[in-house]
């Protein structure tokens, strides 16, 4: 017996692991969808990668998440160790976000009753994925006797504070659901520094129960990548001077802001609108569903829509090229617990224009890999954006310190982080039961 984590050889893996079988809560959203519309995003890029970092240290990992589709099989291979596995609750489609905690229950109810057909200890861990997914890990924690780690990916009280104009308040029931989940949870991984000092100033968390664990970047598929040859993939003009936006279209993502930056260029400037092209890469989300068109819209009110693409969400070997062909990737969030667009963007070498907010100032290295604008004034975005098109060799540094800095992010570095966080979870839950 390991007098220190109180577990046999037997019991441990070839790497001193205790975590053999991990449960994953991703409820709301599933790793299978498309990034960039809906409510998928950075976080499910971040379960998926994660999930096949640990699987390949021997760890088989089950994704539990809701079904949205009759269609879809109960459960899904992912690759080598990995399985998606889909809990019906509530119907399929036309289920808002803000109405499944009415499915809390039902979720949790098939999350047990999928564990309960194995042995007893089937899993060794559950690692939850925003506060909907700790509310049923927290249930399965006590259930099954394992310890719970959560992941907030955004905290209610922190996007209220740095709420967008026209955004919609995140509700009080989310906020006391997210206490509920910090005060149940065993630990607590946080993306950056900034995001755990808001878990204890704001959520009262333990700080000795908060862990930093930064998320990665597939470095192998976001590499640096020739703009010539992207350009040419894509079609687009070998000398244009193109601004891109990733992600989901809604106030907190701010795509506007980068809008009316590229009209303030073009009244400055206006022969720029030229060589000028916008590129807005992905789909309606949140908020953004109540006006699908306000981003067109707002174009043309701008005068600029000759100049603006609107861009569906694409597969990852397309998303590079758009990253590679652009001059700058521009991400002027309100906030962002991590900003995973930014750090790709970066992979491939193109600088970043972002905002100071959240992790986006973990994320980018002002002056070296991109500029960090403070605020959302599109004046001020324009002046930054301005500067790195006008000076080719400024471009040229910030692009190989893009690659540097993105070059410290790695999901085998975050798994082997997160891993030794369920590891702590455990021997700290192990303590509190002996007491």
């Amino acid at each position: 017996m390991n007098t220190e984590n109180g577990t046999s050889p037997a019991e441990t893996g070839d790497d001193g692991s205790s975590v053999r079988r991990l449960a994953m809560i991703s409820l709301h959203t599933s790793p299978l969808d498309q990034p960039g519309t809906g409510d998928a995003g950075g976080m499910n890029v971040y379960v998926t990668e994660l999930a096949r970092r640990l699987a390949e240290r021997d760890i088989e990992v089950d994704i539990f998440t809701r079904a949205t589709s009759s269609r879809l099989p109960a459960t899904v291979p992912v690759s080598p160790g990995v399985t998606v596995r889909h809990i019906v609750a509530g119907p399929f489609e036309g289920l808002a976000k803000d109405q499944l905690p009415g499915q809390l229950c039902v979720f949790a109810r098939e999350v047990l009753r999928t564990e309960a057909q194995f042995d007893l200890g089937h899993y060794d861990a559950v690692h939850s994925h925003y506060w909907l997914s700790g509310q049923v890990g927290a249930l399965a924690r006590d259930r099954w006797g394992v310890p719970l780690v959560h992941s907030m990916h955004t905290m209610a009280k922190v996007k209220n504070d740095l709420l967008a104009e026209g955004d919609t308040p995140e509700p009080l029931a989310r906020v006391i659901g997210e206490e509920q989940v910090v005060a149940a949870a065993d630990m607590l991984i946080a993306n950056t520094d900034d995001e755990a000092k808001d878990l204890v100033n704001s959520y009262d968390a333990d700080p000795a129960r908060v862990e930093v664990v930064h998320p990665g970047v597939d470095l192998d598929a976001f590499r640096p990548t020739s703009m010539a040859a992207a350009r040419v993939r894509l079609g687009l003009p070998a000398d244009a001077d193109l601004l891109l936006f990733v992600g989901r279209i809604q106030p907190l993502k701010a795509p506007d802001v980068l809008l009316r930056a590229a009209a303030e260029l073009v009244r400055r400037d206006p022969g720029r609108r030229r060589r000028l092209i916008v590129a807005v890469v992905g789909g309606p989300s949140g908020s953004g569903l109540e006006h699908p068109t306000a981003m067109a819209d707002l174009a043309a009110g701008l005068g600029i829509a000759d100049v603006v693409r609107f861009v569906p969400p694409v597969r990852r070997d397309e998303l590079v090229d758009w990253y590679a062909a652009a001059t700058l990737v521009c991400v002027p969030s309100y906030n962002e617990s991590f900003g995973l667009v930014a750090v790709e963007a970066q992979a491939v070498g193109t600088p970043v224009v972002a905002a100071a907010v959240g992790g986006l100032t973990t994320a980018v290295a002002d002056g070296r890999s991109g500029f960090l604008v403070a605020g959302h004034d599109p004046a001020d975005y324009a002046r930054v954006i301005e500067r790195v098109i006008a000076s080719p060799d400024l471009r040229h540094d910030l692009s190989v310190g893009a690659v540097l800095q993105a070059a410290a992010f790695s999901w085998e570095r975050t798994a082997a982080d997160s891993l030794a966080v369920y590891e702590r979870a455990r021997r700290l839950m192990r303590t509190e039961v002996l007491r």
